[in-house]
């Protein structure tokens, strides 16, 4: 049975899809404060364990040498429009440079994505897998405005929470449409009710100002960066706002700057139904018998077969909830974005034929951010409230049934799942900025930008879009040719050299490189 703590963090590092104050962490919007932002001076100290909203558990233990992760708090402009009005905390981490002081660069910036996952709780999971760059710098990251402590987005409770994720993602006839309607509209209400000083405020392009407020208080004068997913459209933006402050930025899982929602969520629903082709064809094609079917359409047959029966019968799952047909999809999703994770799959999907959803509901509540005590972070208030702030796109039922046989070409298996989570953002209460994020970046300095043939979240096409878009001489694509949500941390050697060889040591590979 997979691990959960292992899955929330696997959880917080990938991509949604679908639609208090604690010493050194973040705080809600501030009283007026008209002093010079970029001259604060952070107070630095041990890592408290991470909030609810964070997602809870146990606080960073000891980098290998025996050093102490350190959090702060910076203060930002709540409206960068009015920046010397009400301030909010941005919750930081930092783990300082292992190497020499006459070899260190300066800090290196991560975000890994979401948009929703809180960078103070994902940075320390993956210490090892970034230790080596961590010689030459200090390892930071944050948690963006409206996720975890950095005045987070509240939405429904647990309980109200446990229901939403259990609802009817698919409705098949009119009665089932308006549940989604109304479920929907109840979460943007509730959203709305307790995060509504907040939610115009939460747009990628305010992140990006306090991307750079915060390369200014660590004393950088160029941001380096690593954005991971939707980290990559932050960076993408911020390479547009401030080309002249770009350092060494490298760009993984690259999110399409290119598409609207909608061709986003199509081109998602065919990443997933590859991944899904790539998962079968993996289980049938080893020497020893493959548990889930003899052919890799079998396989494939036998979870629409479990899905469709989920719809009217569901099986007993964590208890007290049932495993819906909702619920084992978004399970299925999430063991897809890592080859890491198809032994759960394969695990999950035989207990689901024998009547227990214990593991796909285990898989579904680390997408969800919910831990093993019920509790949930507020990485899905965050994700749709930032998406939804971004986003012009507003969808109807009759939009979703008129572009259901295109998601169901793209991915018979998610093509309806898929299609009906762009009403996200039906009613929601703050008007969407564009239609598209723009990242031209003339006059910035190389972005590494990796893309990975094998992601099913953010198509491999989408890297080749975003290096045209950020423009020529920026863009330095790298193709990798592998499986799962992102490159660098598959441990390909090819793309581990090419990455540290850039950051550490300012060697830009050849654009079009290819790694096998």
């Amino acid at each position: 049975m997979p691990n959960p703590s292992r899955l929330r963090a696997a959880a917080l590092a990938a991509i949604l899809v679908l639609s208090v104050t604690v010493a050194g962490c973040g705080s809600d919007a501030g009283d007026k404060d008209d002093e010079d932002l970029a001259a604060q001076e952070l107070s630095w100290e041990d890592c408290p364990p991470p909030s609810e909203a964070q997602g809870g558990g146990e606080a960073p233990s000891a980098l290998p040498n025996g050093d102490r992760w350190q959090c702060a708090t910076l203060k930002v402009p709540l409206d960068w429009d009015e920046p010397e009005g009400d301030t909010i905390g941005l919750a930081l981490i930092r783990a300082e440079a292992s190497g020499a002081e006459e070899r260190r660069i300066g800090s290196l910036i991560f975000n890994f994505g979401g948009p929703g996952s809180s960078g103070v709780a994902t940075l320390p999971a993956f210490a090892t897998e970034f230790a080596h760059l961590r010689t030459r710098y200090d390892l930071v990251s944050f948690d963006p405005r409206g996720v975890g402590r950095s005045a987070g987005v509240e939405c429904q409770s647990d309980e109200q929470l446990d229901e939403y994720f259990q609802q009817d993602a698919t409705p098949d006839n009119a009665a089932e449409r308006r549940t989604l309607l109304e479920d929907t509209k109840a979460f943007n209400s509730a959203c709305e009710k307790n995060s509504g000083k907040f939610l115009p405020h939460v747009r990628t392009t305010d992140a990006a100002r306090d991307l750079d407020l915060v390369r200014q208080v660590l004393d950088d004068d160029r941001l380096h960066y690593f954005g991971i997913s939707y980290g990559t459209e932050l960076g993408g933006v911020y390479a547009h706002l401030f080309p002249k402050k770009v350092g060494r930025a490298v760009f993984d899982a690259v999110v399409d700057p290119t598409r609207n929602p909608e061709q986003g969520s199509l081109g998602q629903a065919k990443g997933f139904q590859l991944a899904l082709d790539n998962f079968a064809e993996d289980c049938t094609s080893k020497q020893e018998a493959c548990p889930l079917g003899d052919t890799a359409q079998n396989v494939k047959d036998r979870i629409a077969r479990l899905l469709e029966d989920l719809d009217s019968l569901p099986v007993p799952g964590v208890f007290p909830r049932e495993l819906t047909q909702t619920v084992a999809a978004s399970g299925i999703l999430q063991a897809l974005y890592s080859q890491d994770y198809w032994e759960y799959l394969t695990e999950g999907l035989q207990q689901a034929y024998a009547g227990d959803g214990t593991v796909l509901m285990l898989l579904s509540d680390a997408m969800n951010g919910r831990n093993e005590s019920g509790e949930y972070s507020n990485s899905v208030p965050a994700n749709v409230s930032i998406n939804c702030a971004d986003n012009k796109a507003r969808y109807t039922t009759a939009d979703v049934e008129a572009k259901l046989p295109q998601f169901r070409t793209a991915s018979p298996l998610f093509g309806d799942y898929v299609a009906w989570s762009l009403l996200g953002c039906t009613d929601w209460p703050v008007p969407g900025a564009a239609d598209d994020p723009d990242v031209s970046a003339p006059g910035a300095a190389p972005i590494l930008v990796i893309g990975n043939t094998g992601d099913p979240a953010t198509p491999y096409e989408g890297a080749r879009k975003m290096a045209d878009e950020l423009g020529k001489g920026v863009g330095i694509e790298l193709t990798y040719r592998g499986q799962g949500h992102g490159a660098y941390g598959s441990g390909n050697k090819c793309v581990r050299d090419a990455v540290d060889g850039y950051l550490l040591d300012g060697r830009v590979p050849p654009t079009g490189q290819v790694c096998p």
